[in-house]
């Protein structure tokens, strides 16, 4: 086994360890396999080349690993691999004025408890007591609770 082989096998051993710190965090098979494949190529330049070739390897080996780790903890590299969208979502803030018990409106999504509902100009989450309700169909206000509001279906 020749000094590219081993150097090869290193290099994909370390692949293999950035993979599991960067792509799949918490899994350890990729770190797993990437310590086996460089426990190897150690072990391979020690019986292969001899003990002195082989402390270089691991001395370096482990010089490469620190090093490798930390560039991978710079906050710089989390930066392209993290979510930097913000939720724009918000919990219906109602007031007395805003909706009451008894107004009427318009579903805008399907109704399976939970959707959307256009009362008053404006639009809300809106809850039923289990019905299924379609969307454009007309809907009263029968109750609000805690920030909830509670419709059902409105009757001709």
């Amino acid at each position: 086994m020749g000094w590219t082989l081993i150097a090869i096998l290193i290099f994909i051993g370390l692949l293999f360890l950035v993979l599991e710190i960067l792509v799949f965090p918490g899994q350890a098979v990729a770190g797993i396999i990437g310590l086996v494949i460089i426990t190897v190529a150690i072990w391979q330049t020690y019986i292969h080349i001899g003990t002195s070739a082989g402390h270089i390897t691991l001395a370096s080996t482990l010089g490469a690993s620190v090093i490798l780790l930390i560039v991978a903890l710079r906050s710089k590299t989390w930066k392209y691999s993290m979510l930097s969208d913000n939720i724009d979502g918000k919990v219906n803030l109602l007031s007395d004025e805003q909706i009451k018990k008894g107004d009427s409106g318009k579903t805008v999504s399907r109704l399976n408890p939970a959707g959307k509902a256009l009362i008053n100009d404006d639009y809300f989450e809106v809850h039923t007591q289990g019905d299924y309700i379609d969307p454009g169909t007309e809907i009263i206000v029968t109750k609000i609770e805690f920030n909830k509001i509670y419709v059902k279906q409105k009757t001709n």
